[in-house]
């Protein structure tokens, strides 16, 4: 039988594609590549801005309240059904650290609504 790689493996085989899964939110950040003085190219990922929240042309948000003990990844899972999707709250929200989303019951932030409504009536 024979091994099965790791797709990031077989992408590191195709010139030109890019090392981050469509859902990362490093996706669209341009890839560069440093060579170091043994001549060795070392790729790593452009640093990835934001526009400003004002000229977004991004999904509409839906208001979303804290509770007491929710977490970004809680909030993803919530709504998009993936943990790992913290980053799109962060995202549609001014904060520089993603903890600052949920370390005050009571704080309203924008849940995005990806391709429609947001699931936030979903519970796990």
């Amino acid at each position: 039988m024979a091994d099965i790689e790791p797709y990031e493996n077989a992408l590191d085989a195709i010139p030109g594609a890019h090392p981050y899964p469509r859902t990362s939110r490093y996706h669209d950040a341009e890839i560069g590549i440093h060579r170091q003085t043994d001549g060795t190219e070392v790729r790593y990922a452009k640093r990835r801005l934001l526009p400003p929240l004002d000229e977004q042309q991004g999904p509409e948000v839906h208001p979303h309240t804290v509770g007491a003990g929710e977490r970004p990844d809680l909030l993803a899972q919530r709504y998009f059904g993936d943990p790992a999707q913290w980053w799109q709250i962060a995202d549609a929200n001014p904060v520089l650290d993603p903890r600052e989303l949920t370390d005050e019951a009571g704080r309203v932030i924008g849940i995005p609504t990806l391709g429609g409504l947001p699931r936030g009536d979903r519970r796990v």
